[in-house]
């Protein structure tokens, strides 16, 4: 990929595969790396994305759901129309539980907690989103803190709504923004990456109904 399109937010430019965790004849279970779009964009050079590689392979593959250009982690895909339908339910009605781990600089007082905030697009200052208090979606998300070091806090993150950028507006909103988030942290550089991984996925299996977890441990 050429220098002048590398760091364009959206263009997938990893040289990290995405990987295979699981399959039924219903779903996949695949780890998508940071840097890669979960599926193409509306411009000529958002083309790539992992749905496009994993269709090379598994042509039948639907996304269910999506996580952020720079958010690694497990996702489910569907399989037929069937499973589509009985998984996109699931996550429209909550029906779902995932964990995310993430770095921050220091560890947030208390160190658990539920963030309860209102979340609507910051329309003066795209593609960022921001706590709206009179227009916002009600969003909210359970914290802990998992460990402490001179270099940064890890913290385990469990997103009960599912907005966009939720987990990053409501740890920016405590004081506590995503080391490597080049959106909201101001020393985005120091990082490599967004130090945030979608790490484990429960959700109720498409044709029998039994609650399925997978996980993909954070590579940080």
């Amino acid at each position: 990929m050429s220098s002048n399109t590398r760091h364009l937010a959206g263009v997938t430019d990893t040289i990290e595969p995405w990987r295979l965790l699981a399959e039924t004849a219903d779903f996949l279970i695949v780890a998508k790396p940071t840097r890669m779009l979960t599926q193409p964009g509306k411009e000529a050079h958002k083309t790539d994305s992992l749905i496009t590689r994993v269709n090379q392979e598994f042509p039948e593959a639907r996304i269910v759901h999506r996580l952020d250009w720079d958010t690694s982690g497990v996702m489910v895909l569907a399989r037929h129309a069937r499973a589509h339908r009985a998984l996109s339910i699931a996550f429209q009605d909550r029906l779902t539980q995932k964990r995310y781990i993430a770095h921050v600089d220091r560890a947030p007082v208390p160190p658990q907690g539920l963030i309860d905030r209102p979340i609507g697009p910051d329309r003066e200052h795209r593609p960022r989103y921001r706590i709206d208090e009179e227009q916002g979606r009600p969003s909210q998300t359970r914290y802990a803190v998992q460990d402490e070091t001179a270099d940064y806090a890890r913290l385990e993150l469990e997103p009960i709504t599912g907005r966009s950028h939720q987990l990053r507006v409501h740890l920016l909103s405590i004081g506590h923004p995503i080391q490597g988030d080049t959106l909201y942290h101001p020393q985005a550089q120091n990082h490599g990456r967004l130090m945030l991984h979608a790490e484990s996925l429960s959700f109720p299996d498409p044709v029998r109904g039994v609650m399925q977890t997978f996980s993909d441990p954070a590579p940080f």
